[in-house]
């Protein structure tokens, strides 16, 4: 074409006659072609320039309709198609979005799931008096209308899955514990996008050790480095809205340990098998104590039943509220009250080698604000002051020393224990069983679905 533009007439009446398939040795008849012919070629290959040059302009978006199969050739090639089908199948993103997560995971877990639509947990039926729930038709009308909520939780449960997966490769004897925990909160504030109270972490990161079964975190200047002999238990939490994800587990390095983790596991899956619509808190108890201490470890030379820490429980959960009123036992007896639809709880249980008691030791590093407390008058302007930043950045989410050392606050001992002194803040003390003996933990959280129950947190790991 381009030769065309730059001939003579005949010129271009000859390239246009080899483009049809006229051969060389008919070239001379082009030549003698009348006037009314040429003109009439004249204006074919003006036609013919114009529409390569409109042709180079769309290389880049969608051919007309009225281009050449060659021109369609082109494109199709550019868009990866090679001509085997229409663009738009090859162009089909994948369930889970074009992204995939690094390794440190660091992309916003919303980014991998660009319509909004996060994984389910697992699902179980409930106990064959309920089994009706499944199939009516207003149940499964109930649960559609709560898929918005239901949906930022599972949200923040696929954060919990990428952290913990993360933290397992990373969490090995040398690493020291503060490093450890701000690894993980620092994941866990990329990937739920933190937001203030919006979307963040739900509580301070537990990693207690041993005989230690809960609340402790390290504060400023400890030094604790992570053992081969430790039994660790890592229980942490995400948030979106208020909607609190609450789940841990145990690593253990020793393999001794093993039968003492098992006992744990299977005792917070007999829990979360128990629970459901119209079930006694303390049948869920029962039950969870039935598994628990059917099982024995042998460490030293001495075998131990494993025991539950009988005052240790699971809770119902609430928007912004980790502890909402109802309590799971884990042994049996205690309350009578009953599951009700609608409601979240955190099944969790602790296994001992110990008394299978727990009691208030070591320094402090959990806080949470009291949610029913109403106005208290202050005369500390450092704790009006420290209270505010509380409000701000924690509400009455729970949080710690190293919270408040992030965000720049100094010299608050004081203030801090003046909001306990007077009840606007509470105190949660780590809690420990005898030493020398070793506890193991594993929780899950649950919601009670109209027609089945979910566990939220389920992932491949536990």
């Amino acid at each position: 074409m381009e030769h065309a533009a730059n001939g003579t007439d005949v010129e271009m009446e000859k390239l246009k006659l080899e483009d049809s398939g006229v051969t060389s040795a008919d070239s001379k008849d082009a030549a003698e072609l009348s006037k009314s012919q040429k003109k009439k070629a004249k204006k074919k290959n003006a036609a013919a320039r114009k529409q390569q040059a409109s042709q180079g302009e769309e290389d880049s978006g969608d051919a007309p309709e009225s281009c050449s199969s060659h021109t369609e050739a082109l494109e199709l090639r550019a868009e990866g198609t090679n001509g085997a089908g229409p663009p738009e199948k090859t162009a089909k993103k994948s369930p889970k979005g074009s992204l995939k997560q690094t390794e440190p995971p660091s992309i916003p877990v919303a980014k991998l799931f660009p319509k909004g639509v996060f994984p389910e947990g697992e699902r179980q039926s409930y106990t064959e008096d309920q089994r009706w729930r499944e199939t009516s038709e207003e149940k499964r009308s109930m649960e559609r209308m709560e898929h918005a909520i239901i949906n930022e939780v599972r949200q923040a449960a696929e954060v919990h899955r990428q952290v913990r997966a993360y933290i397992r490769g990373i969490a090995k004897p040398g690493i020291a514990m503060t490093e450890l925990c701000e690894k993980l909160e620092d994941t866990v504030r990329q990937l739920i996008a933190e937001n203030g109270l919006e979307a963040g972490i739900a509580f301070p990161t537990g990693c207690s050790l041993n005989y230690v079964a809960a609340h402790w975190t390290p504060n400023a200047q400890d030094k604790t480095v992570l053992q081969y002999g430790d039994v660790m238990k890592l229980d942490f939490g995400t948030q979106i809205n208020g909607h609190i994800i609450d789940s841990a587990f145990t690593l253990a390095f020793d393999p001794r340990y093993n039968p003492l983790l098992q006992a744990v596991q299977e005792a917070t899956n007999a829990g979360i098998k128990a629970s459901g619509i119209d079930v006694r808190l303390c049948d869920v108890g029962e039950s969870i104590q039935e598994v628990m201490e059917s099982h024995e470890v042998e460490l030293d030379g001495k075998t131990f039943q494993v025991k539950c820490v009988r005052n240790l429980n699971g809770h119902s959960i609430a928007p912004y509220r980790i502890h909402a009123g109802k309590s799971v036992p884990i042994v049996k007896g205690g309350e009578a009250t009953r599951m009700e639809e609608g409601e979240f709880y955190a099944i969790e249980t602790f296994g001992s080698t110990g008394k299978g008691y727990v009691h208030e030791d070591l320094e402090c590093s959990h806080y949470m604000k009291n949610f029913d407390v109403g106005h208290v008058p202050l005369r500390l302007p450092r704790a009006k002051a420290l209270l505010n930043v509380i409000n701000r950045n924690f509400g009455t989410l729970a949080f710690c020393k190293r919270y408040l050392d992030r965000l720049g606050e100094t010299k608050y001992q004081m203030a801090l224990k003046n909001l306990c002194d007077v009840g606007i803040v509470d105190p949660y003390p780590p809690l420990c069983d005898t030493k020398n003996s070793y506890v193991a933990q594993f929780e899950h959280t649950l919601y009670l679905h109209p027609t089945q129950k979910e566990v939220l947190s389920r992932g491949e790991d536990y």
